[in-house]
C-alpha cells in the first residue's frame, strides 16, 4: 500500500510542480521555470503558504499586473521550445479575469502555461464572497469560468482529492506537442486550506521527455509520391519546427533535396535568411521572393504550420490550380487543413523519414538560380526600405534597420501587435533558432514588454530587444518595473507615432476616412502629449528619447553597458509601410457607403476574393 503525505490542496500542488522534471542538454532541470503570483484573498493564505514553503526549487515572482505575468510565462516557454514552462496563480474575479486574453494568446499559438486562479467557497458559506460573479441561473458558474474556451483543460477542484487526477491530466496536456496549450485549474479557496493524505507517489520526481511521433507509413508514402512528382514545390516552416528542434532537419532536408523554404511568423528563424535556400517571410508580410514561389508551388509542403490567413493571403496566395498541401503536423486538426496530405508525426521525425523516402529525389539548379535571383532583388528592396533618409520622421522599417545595425549577433527581437510585425517579419535578418520572437497567432498588444521579461528569464544570455509602439506600450507596460526588479535586463526601443498607426493605414486602404485611430483624429479637448521617457525612467529604468536614426543606434550601443532595463523612445511616421513585397489580406469592405473611396474599396476587394479557393 502507498504510503501517505498529509498536506493542504494548495501544498499538494505546490509540491507535485517542483518535482516534474525534463532533460536539457544531458542535466535535468525543473520543467516548471517558476510560478508567477499576485496574490488577493483567493489565494494568498492558500496557495500563497505552500509556495512559500518550496520557494527554492520553485520560486515565486511578483507581477505587476496579472494579463502581463501570464504573457511573460508564455513567453519563456515559447523561447523554451515548449520544454520549459511556467505557472500563474491570482486571486478570484478581476485577477483571474485578467488572465483570459493571455490564455487566449497561448491557446492559439499552442504554447503551455498552467493557470491556477482562485475561486469561490466550495461550501458555499460565506456566498457571495468579494469578487464572486453570481450567475442567477446557475449556482456553479464564477468568473474563471470565462477560460473554459481558451484553455485545453479545466478543472474546478471543489474536494482536495480532486487535485491528484487533474494534476496529472494537467501535466500530460502542458508536455503533449499535439494537446499542448493553456490548462487553467481553478482553485475554490477554501479547499486550497483543506488537508487530505495524498499518495506519497504523487511527488515523486518525473522527468517528461518530448514524444516523437513517426508518420503512418501509408501518409508518408502518399506525401513522398506527390513531392517526387513536383517540379515548383515550396517548404513553409512554421512554429511546429523550432517547438520540434527540428531546425537541423529542416535545413539538412532543404539541401539535399534543394528545396526552398518560407517561413510563417512563428517559424522565422528556423532557417537563417542568409541561407541559399531561405525565402524568408510567407504571406501577406512576406517577401517577393518568397511569395512569388509560392504562387507557382505545385506543392506546398507545410511543416509545423496552422497555415493562418497572414500565411496563405487569405488563402488568395496560391495561384496554381494544380497545388496541393502536405500537412506535416502532429497535429492532426492542422495537418488536414484545405484537403491537404496529412502527414501527421513530430516535424524532425517527418522530415527524416520522408528525405529517406525520396532518396537521392532533387530540384534541378534552375531551381537554385530562380532562389538566387528572387532573394538578391527582394534584398535590394529590402536595404532600400531600411536606409536612413533625410526625411523628419523616420519610417517603421528604417528603425528596424537601426536596430539591426546596432545590435549584435546574440540579440533575439520581441514583438507582438501592430505594424511593426509585419515590417519585421519581411526584413529582419533571423541568424539563429529562436532569434526572431513575434507573438502573432492572437496579435496580442501589450504583450512585448512582458513577453521580453520571459524571453529573458528563458534565455538570459541573450540580449533581448523589445520593439513596441506608443499604443501598446500604453496598453501594458507595468512589466518594466517587473523587470528592473528581477534584474532582469531588456532594451526596449518605443516607436510613438501617436496612435494606432497600423489600423489607419488599413481603414485609408479600405476607403475609410482617417478617423479614432491616430491620436489627431479621436474625439478631443486636449491632445495628450506623453513623455514615454519619464514614464519609462519613472519605472526605475534607463530612458532616452532620440531624435535620429543615429542617436537611435548610438543608444542602442550604450545601453550594452547598463545595468537594468533601458527605454529608448524615438518619433515615426505613422503613414509609411514598406510596400515591396507583401500580399493582399481578406479584409471585408462594407457593400454600400456614402463615401466614394469606401465604393472603389469594395470594387477591389470583390476583384481580389476571386483568387481565394
Amino acid at each position: 500500500m502507498d504510503r501517505t503525505v498529509r498536506l493542504t490542496m494548495a501544498q499538494a500542488v505546490a509540491l507535485f510542480l517542483a518535482n516534474q522534471k525534463t532533460e536539457l542538454d544531458d542535466n535535468i532541470v525543473p520543467i516548471f521555470g517558476g510560478v508567477w503570483a499576485i496574490f488577493g484573498h483567493g489565494n494568498v493564505a492558500g496557495l500563497g503558504e505552500a509556495l512559500y514553503q518550496h520557494r527554492k526549487a520553485l520560486p515565486t515572482y511578483r507581477a505587476h499586473n496579472e494579463q502581463g505575468m501570464a504573457h511573460a510565462a508564455i513567453a519563456f516557454a515559447k523561447a523554451a521550445n515548449r520544454r520549459r514552462m511556467m505557472a500563474c496563480t491570482t486571486s478570484i474575479g478581476p485577477g483571474a479575469l485578467n488572465m483570459v486574453t493571455a490564455a487566449g494568446v497561448a491557446h492559439v499559438n499552442r504554447l503551455p502555461v498552467l493557470l491556477l486562479p482562485g475561486d469561490v467557497f466550495a461550501n458555499r458559506a460565506p456566498d457571495p464572497v468579494l469578487q464572486q460573479v453570481e450567475d442567477f441561473g446557475d449556482g456553479t458558474v464564477s468568473a474563471n469560468d470565462c477560460l473554459r474556451p481558451v484553455s485545453r483543460y479545466f478543472d474546478r477542484i471543489t474536494r482536495p482529492e480532486q487535485i491528484i487526477p487533474a494534476l496529472k491530466r494537467a501535466i500530460q496536456v502542458l508536455t503533449d506537442p499535439a494537446e499542448c496549450g493553456p490548462v487553467t485549474l481553478s482553485l475554490c479557496q477554501d479547499v486550497q486550506a483543506e488537508a487530505f493524505d495524498y499518495p506519497a507517489s504523487l511527488f515523486e520526481e518525473k522527468i517528461w521527455t518530448p514524444r516523437r511521433q513517426h508518420p503512418d507509413l501509408r501518409e508518408l508514402d502518399q506525401a513522398a509520391q506527390s513531392l517526387s512528382k513536383a517540379e515548383k514545390p515550396v517548404i513553409i516552416a512554421g512554429g511546429g519546427v523550432l517547438y520540434s528542434e527540428a531546425c537541423d532537419a529542416l535545413r539538412n532536408f532543404s539541401e539535399k533535396h534543394n528545396m526552398p523554404v518560407a517561413m510563417t511568423q512563428a517559424g522565422k528563424s528556423a532557417l537563417p535568411d542568409s541561407h541559399s535556400l531561405c525565402l524568408g517571410a510567407v504571406g501577406v508580410t512576406g517577401t517577393s521572393a518568397a511569395n512569388a514561389m509560392a504562387e507557382n508551388a505545385d506543392v506546398v509542403l507545410a511543416v509545423g504550420t496552422r497555415l493562418q490567413d497572414f500565411t496563405t493571403g487569405s488563402w488568395a496566395l496560391f495561384k496554381n490550380p494544380d497545388m496541393q498541401i502536405i500537412g506535416l503536423n502532429v497535429q492532426p486538426f492542422d495537418a488536414g487543413k484545405h484537403d491537404a496530405l496529412p502527414l501527421v508525426c513530430d516535424a524532425g521525425v517527418g522530415l527524416q523519414s520522408l528525405t529517406g523516402k525520396l532518396g537521392d529525389w532533387k530540384l534541378g539548379e534552375g531551381t537554385t538560380a530562380s532562389v538566387t535571383a528572387a532573394k538578391a532583388a527582394w534584398m535590394q528592396d529590402a536595404e532600400a526600405a531600411t536606409a536612413p533618409s533625410n526625411a523628419d520622421l523616420p519610417s517603421d522599417a528604417q528603425v528596424i534597420g537601426a536596430v539591426q545595425r546596432a545590435t549584435g549577433d546574440n540579440t533575439t527581437l520581441v514583438c507582438a501587435a501592430g505594424g511593426l510585425p509585419g515590417e519585421l517579419h519581411k526584413l529582419w535578418q533571423s541568424d539563429r533558432p529562436g532569434s526572431y520572437h513575434l507573438e502573432y497567432g492572437f496579435s496580442c498588444m501589450g504583450y512585448e514588454i512582458a513577453g521580453g521579461l520571459g524571453v529573458k528569464l528563458a534565455r538570459p544570455d541573450d540580449n533581448v530587444v523589445v520593439m513596441v509602439g506608443d499604443g501598446s506600450y500604453l496598453m501594458l507596460n507595468s512589466e518594466i518595473a517587473t523587470s528592473v526588479m528581477l534584474g532582469q535586463k531588456l532594451t526596449i526601443v518605443v516607436l510613438d507615432n501617436r496612435g494606432f498607426g497600423c489600423i489607419n493605414r488599413l481603414q485609408m486602404g479600405t476607403g475609410g476616412a482617417n478617423f479614432n485611430n491616430l491620436l489627431k483624429d479621436t474625439e478631443h479637448q486636449v491632445l495628450p502629449d506623453i513623455d514615454f521617457r519619464v514614464h519609462a525612467e519613472s519605472l526605475g529604468s534607463v530612458a532616452h528619447k532620440v531624435a535620429s536614426l543615429a542617436d537611435l543606434e548610438t543608444a542602442l550601443k550604450e545601453a550594452e553597458g547598463n545595468d537594468r532595463t533601458t527605454v529608448i523612445v524615438i518619433d515615426t511616421d505613422p503613414l509609411i509601410a514598406t510596400e515591396a513585397g507583401g500580399h493582399w489580406w481578406d479584409v471585408a469592405v462594407p457593400e454600400v457607403s456614402a463615401r466614394e473611396e469606401v465604393r472603389v474599396a469594395r470594387a477591389d476587394y470583390e476583384t481580389a476574393r476571386k483568387d481565394q479557393h
